[in-house]
């Protein structure tokens, strides 16, 4: 589920055009079927309660690392015999779950990969793309991921194309103005380098800089082989 890749072709032979999609509506996940898209992100606003829950599994599990295949029948069992009965378990394992049902009846999967992580530092400080073909990505608590829109990217400055030098410095990009950021409680659906036709346009992005004595409570979801 960690599989990542660092293109250094030229960016000219990628799609020249592949924008963002978001709306505050659950729907607009659908619209990652489009060709010209590589993110779409369905801007929702985490209850209270359900924020309060991803604070207290902070607190209770600070070194959290859950990774599991899954199917919608059997997500929420499986992540509350890890997280426990308590009230604020149960009610983080319902949404997880609900959103693994989202996932799986979107892209039509009998199960997916699932990864819950408290992080106390960047997991992929250097932007990048993935090697899937779609990852679902929703950060509970904290700041969440940094992205490029593929339009403003110099994608020959991925990986060894940096030269060793800073994202900020590599002509990745021009300003620092350009990098876009998801909020926390976002759905965001990443599209990668192995979705059918999209060589050369997965989403770039990044794990954000954590201020000291901070967490983030990430989920991914993922497609399994």
């Amino acid at each position: 589920m960690n599989s990542l890749t660092t293109l250094t072709e030229n960016p000219k032979s990628a799609k020249q055009f592949c924008h963002d999609i978001e709306s505050s509506q659950v729907e607009v996940l659908g619209d990652i079927y489009h060709k010209d898209t590589n993110i779409v992100i369905w801007k929702r606003k985490l209850e209270d309660i359900l924020t309060q829950a991803a604070n207290n599994i902070l607190i209770t599990n600070p070194m959290l690392q859950i990774s599991l295949v899954v199917t919608p029948l059997n997500t929420f069992s499986s992540v509350k015999t890890i997280l426990g009965s308590s009230q604020m378990a149960t009610i983080l394992c319902k949404d997880i779950a609900k959103l693994v049902e989202m996932f799986c009846y979107l892209f039509n999967l009998k199960s997916a990969g699932l990864r819950l992580t408290s992080l106390d530092n960047a997991m992929c400080p250097r932007f990048h793309v993935d090697a899937v073909p779609c990852r679902l990505v929703t950060t509970y608590q904290g700041i969440a991921t940094e992205w490029l829109p593929h339009g403003i990217a110099d994608r020959s400055k991925l990986g060894t194309g940096n030269q060793g030098k800073p994202d900020e410095q590599s002509g990745l990009f021009q300003n620092v103005s350009d990098i876009q950021q998801l909020c926390p409680g976002d759905v965001a659906l990443l599209k990668g380098e192995s979705w059918e036709g999209n060589h050369g346009a997965g989403l770039i992005h990044r794990s954000p800089r954590l201020l000291n004595e901070t967490h983030r409570l990430l989920l991914t979801i993922d497609f399994m082989d």
